[in-house]
């Protein structure tokens, strides 16, 4: 599959790229952000994808973040896709910022128009990862993946969804248990269908319930005076009381005086980046 660079630019020691590639599950172009260290020059790296929030594409994380010199400190190559399929002619596709464009939910839709088009999950689960792996020096056994606010909801979904696949998981405020919160109720019922049996399929908290393996340890960081935590929006108690009862280990976070933005990601995210390269380079 063809891939077409739009930027490179040297950072820590390394290389911050943008490509570009026509989706075969998305069935459209997209673009996704890697970053490889200094030591992807010698030889193959952990792969860590990062899966941005709502309105976000592959440029919010790389240039707000500040991740650059830990992840070239711990050598891990790290990959940020785009957050949506975009410019589908879909209709509807644009009239709201918290579902269509900008806001595909890391789900794969079963209802029309959607289905055609958007399959986050899928995307970024099983097209992009081969495609990674057969591009850059990467190693296919060892990756890991964390997220941010509907990317952190996706960051959990994919672990738990998949156990084994990925070493470690981490969010920044994620949106724990959408078929309880308006954002995860108008999305869901737009792209899965009236069937909540189908939602629970995407929620990290009904998800934890079933899961079959507790070697996942997992970090989330949330700020205390984040406006979608107290409306209701991202709810990680539920998904904390689901954990314990399961005896999954997570270290939940709550951390005084922080909102929802980048400047909180910013401050915390060393801390997972060292969570990650623990499992990654072991």
């Amino acid at each position: 599959m063809a891939l077409k660079q739009i930027s490179s630019n040297k950072c820590f020691g390394g290389l911050q790229k943008v490509f570009e590639h026509d989706s075969v599950e998305l069935k459209c172009k997209m673009k996704f952000a890697i970053y490889l260290p200094p030591k992807a020059e010698t030889g193959k790296c952990p792969a860590l994808y990062w899966l941005s929030g709502l309105t976000c594409t592959e440029q919010n994380f790389i240039s707000k973040s500040g991740y650059h010199q830990a992840a070239s400190e711990h050598g891990l190559v790290v990959i940020a896709p785009d957050t949506s399929p975009r410019g589908c002619n879909i209709k509807g596709e644009d009239e709201t910022w918290d579902f269509g464009t900008g806001a595909g939910f890391y789900v794969d839709a079963s209802e029309d128009p959607w289905k055609t088009n958007y399959r986050m999950y899928s995307y970024v689960t099983e097209e992009l990862p081969q495609l990674i792996n057969t591009n850059f020096p990467v190693d296919p056994k060892r990756m890991s993946i964390f997220g941010h606010s509907m990317g952190g909801h996706g960051a959990l979904i994919c672990a738990l969804k998949n156990p084994g696949k990925y070493k470690s998981v981490s969010a920044f405020a994620p949106i724990c248990n959408p078929v309880l919160c308006p954002w995860g109720k108008k999305a869901f019922s737009g792209y899965l269908g009236t069937d909540q049996s189908k939602w629970e399929a995407y929620d990290a908290t009904h998800l934890v319930k079933s899961y079959p393996d507790t070697q996942l340890d997992i970090l989330i960081d949330q700020g205390k005076d984040d406006q979608f935590l107290s409306d209701g929006q991202l709810l990680p108690d539920n998904f904390i009381t689901a954990c314990t009862e399961k005896k999954i280990p997570v270290v939940f976070r709550l951390q005084e005086g922080y909102d929802h933005s980048y400047y909180f990601i910013a401050t915390f995210i060393t801390d997972h980046i060292r969570h990650h390269a623990k499992y990654l380079n072991a």
